[in-house]
């Protein structure tokens, strides 16, 4: 077909921006080199408007169709954050940055939209207007939500929004998509159990925080076996316990716990904050102490909107002649912030038998470049089109 083919001749030039962003990580809202990348290329491709500065760094282009008839608006997102990881795959394009590095292929993603962008800036051949957004601080950061906060879908007048990620293990250039909710809402909490500190011969002297700590840990896992409706998915994980003592010989005064709640509804999700508060406050009471938490939301659950996911799919095949439907993913994406304000679909691109992404040796496979560039061009295209 004649975006791919036209993809394909880009390849080279696309990959060697992608390698380019891969050697220079950046994380959080510290995109400042990305950012400053991007938007010169937008403009070199003849963006209509580009602005920068959207969620603190962010960037969005803006690029109008021969024909503006229909007044439809679609904004298309990639996330340009790296992970604070050492990368291990001694590619000659590895990170230059210690301890950090583009451990989720959005130097990929990014790569891909900007492939896009400079067709759609050559073709214009659609009946709107295409928004292209450059998102930081997707590995934890809450940008997605920094972007909505700052009034980019009124700003720009965006209608419906659509966005990619890369799958390692799904065939190269293939890809999945599922209705509804697709990624887990992400929570953290710190559990604080205080009991009285001692000498490890007298527990008799103490009340002793790390046995409440551990029967905590333990007690927690009934959240999902025996609270939830086994139909919903919920992971409760115990990620850290650290005590106010390192010495062998001594009982602690307190115990510290970490870690992470998933959910696919706002009805786990409130169950389990609920939960968690009973069970550590029963437990430390059981045994004389005391136990305070902090349960902090995070990312909300990511919904695909149906017609937009129907649309999508139907998008995918027309590139790659099928469409697979994906598994309910328990990690996080902020994506969702953006589908919570508007209409829209996230669909995965396959990556091949490479390593899992957030791993050292992880790497975005550049032959999934024409698929994913074709997509986006295609959603644009097939949405607005212009005869």
């Amino acid at each position: 077909m004649p975006v791919k083919n036209r993809f394909a001749e880009l390849q080279d030039d696309i990959t060697a921006w992608r390698r380019d962003l891969h050697a220079h990580p950046e994380i959080l809202f510290d995109t400042h080199r990305t950012s400053a990348l991007v938007a010169e290329k937008l403009e070199a491709f003849g963006c209509d408007e580009v602005v920068t500065g959207i969620g603190r760094t962010g960037v969005v282009g803006v690029i109008r169709g021969r024909r503006d008839g229909s007044g439809k608006v679609i904004g298309l997102r990639a996330d340009m954050d790296a992970l604070p990881i050492r990368e291990e795959t001694g590619l000659g394009y590895a990170s230059r940055t210690e301890g950090a590095m583009h451990a989720c292929g959005h130097d990929g993603h990014t790569a891909m939209l900007l492939g896009a962008a400079r067709y759609l800036c050559e073709t214009r051949n659609f009946d709107g207007t295409a928004v292209v957004i450059f998102q930081p601080a997707e590995e934890g950061g809450g940008g997605g939500k920094e972007m909505c906060d700052d009034g980019m879908m009124d700003r720009f007048g965006i209608q419906e929004v659509y966005g990619m990620h890369n799958w390692p293990g799904n065939p190269v250039g293939s890809f999945a998509i599922r209705p509804g909710a697709f990624f887990a809402a992400t929570d953290l909490f710190d559990v604080t159990f205080e009991g009285r500190g001692g000498h490890a011969a007298k527990p008799h002297e103490t009340v002793d925080p790390v046995v409440m700590a551990a029967q905590a840990i333990s007690a927690l896992q009934s959240i999902a076996s025996r609270n939830a409706d086994p139909v919903d998915q919920i992971v409760v994980s115990v990620t850290s316990v650290e005590t106010s003592s390192t010495a062998f010989n001594v009982i602690p005064q307190s115990v510290h716990l970490k870690g992470t709640v998933r959910s696919m509804s706002g009805a786990m999700r409130d169950l389990a904050e609920r939960r968690l508060g009973e069970i550590c406050s029963g437990v430390a009471a059981a045994m004389g102490g005391q136990a305070r938490l902090d349960y902090r939301r995070g990312y909300p659950v990511m919904v695909n909107h149906e017609e937009q996911t129907r649309f999508a799919a139907d998008v995918a095949r027309s590139v790659s002649g099928a469409c697979g439907e994906a598994p309910l993913i328990m990690g996080g994406e902020d994506f969702a912030y953006m589908l919570e304000e508007r209409p829209g679909a996230y669909i995965l691109v396959g990556n091949g038998d490479t390593a899992a992404v957030h791993h050292p040796e992880y790497d975005f496979n550049d032959e999934a470049i024409p698929s994913g560039c074709s997509w986006w061009a295609e959603i644009v295209e097939q949405r607005m089109p212009a005869d």
